[in-house]
């Protein structure tokens, strides 16, 4: 009977959100419609709760990762699937979104851009932004991917992009999975490296950005280019 019952409120979940979307719906409602994408039969509502309050919130759960999500008591690997589902499809739909054509006129701007591309990254990513006349992204490259130093990050890769795009002012970004954007003394040397072989080139570096999942850095806002 309580098998019958838990597909019963399932169906009734899935009819709502077809008729509505999650117009009215609550966080831990939609947090147990994911979770029933993994859970053929077994009641996931005290389960959604659980995560909602775990994790403070909507949000919270939905960003937690698969190990954090199996800290509570009725959820794995399997019935995890819808929430690692949103995940991945959130984050595939905020790159494909992004328009070829960006300004990107303030830290935020490039913070806001940069955490959809790298600021969940378990690895550090280092980046080069070339920007055209207008402040606008005319490339990017992914220049190293691993812990930065010195023999990661040369000039001659940072700059090679900038060069063939006829960049006169390129920004260089990495991300800190530790989710502390405050910069490390590699950090401090790596930019102050840069930025003086910037000027040999005469490419202008006019930000160092540093991102995290929630938060951001600015070389610039700091005084410390």
């Amino acid at each position: 009977m309580k098998e019958k019952s838990s597909s019963g409120h399932r169906k009734r979940l899935r009819v709502r959100f077809l008729q509505g979307g999650l117009e009215g719906f609550l966080d831990y409602e939609i947090v147990e419609l994911l979770l029933t994408l993994g859970t053929p039969r077994k009641d996931c509502k005290q389960i959604a709760k659980e995560a909602i309050k775990k994790f403070g919130g909507l949000q919270g759960a939905l960003d937690a990762s698969l190990e954090e999500l199996q800290q509570i008591k009725g959820i794995g690997a399997d019935n995890a699937f819808g929430i690692k589902l949103f995940q991945a499809i959130a984050e595939r739909y905020a790159k494909e979104k992004i328009p070829k054509k960006i300004p990107l006129n303030s830290p935020q701007a490039v913070a806001d851009y940069l955490r959809k591309k790298i600021g969940r990254e378990k690895k550090e990513h280092f980046y080069i932004l070339a920007l055209d006349s207008r402040n606008n992204l005319a490339k990017m490259n992914n220049v190293s991917i691993g812990t930065l130093d010195a023999s990661l990050v040369h000039p001659r890769e940072v700059f090679k992009e900038a060069i063939q795009a006829s960049a006169a002012q390129v920004i260089i970004a990495h991300n800190h999975p530790s989710g502390d954007p405050e910069p490390s003394e590699g950090d401090l040397v790596i930019t102050k490296r840069l930025v003086e072989a910037g000027k040999i080139l005469e490419i202008a570096v006019v930000d160092h950005i540093i991102v995290t999942d929630t938060n951001f850095l600015s070389f610039k806002e700091r005084k410390l280019l």
